[in-house]
């Protein structure tokens, strides 16, 4: 069973910097998968923040570009995503992402918030 802990999160004033980890387990490697951070505002639907390839290439919503940054460690099985210039809007829930070809396994989420 795939198994993916989020961390990470806490409270930080705007222009501040979060660093989130996802950690999986329950997998032989992750190198085959594309992963993916995504956030849930409140009353909002969750929503793609940032996705990277088992080759690498990333892709980000155009709210956060320039801003995060997307990274995998395949030996550790371990995705991060970099928040730096945190704007109030950012704040929300962080969910973890592995896609397999037969199934989308997500994290329990870590909470990010930031204040004026």
């Amino acid at each position: 069973q795939v198994q993916l802990v989020e961390s990470g999160g806490g409270l930080v004033q705007a222009g501040g910097s979060l660093r989130l980890s996802c950690a999986a387990s329950g997998i032989f490697s992750i190198s085959l998968n594309a992963m993916g951070w995504y956030h849930q505002a409140p009353g909002n639907q969750r929503e793609m923040v940032a996705i990277i390839s088992n080759a690498g290439s990333t892709n980000y919503a155009e709210s956060v570009k320039g801003r995060f940054t997307i990274a995998r460690d395949n030996a550790k099985k371990t995705v991060y995503l970099q928040m730096n210039s945190l704007k109030r809007e950012d704040t929300a829930v962080y969910y973890c992402n592995l896609a397999s070809r037969d199934n989308d396994y997500w994290g329990q989420g870590t909470r990010g918030t930031v204040s004026s």
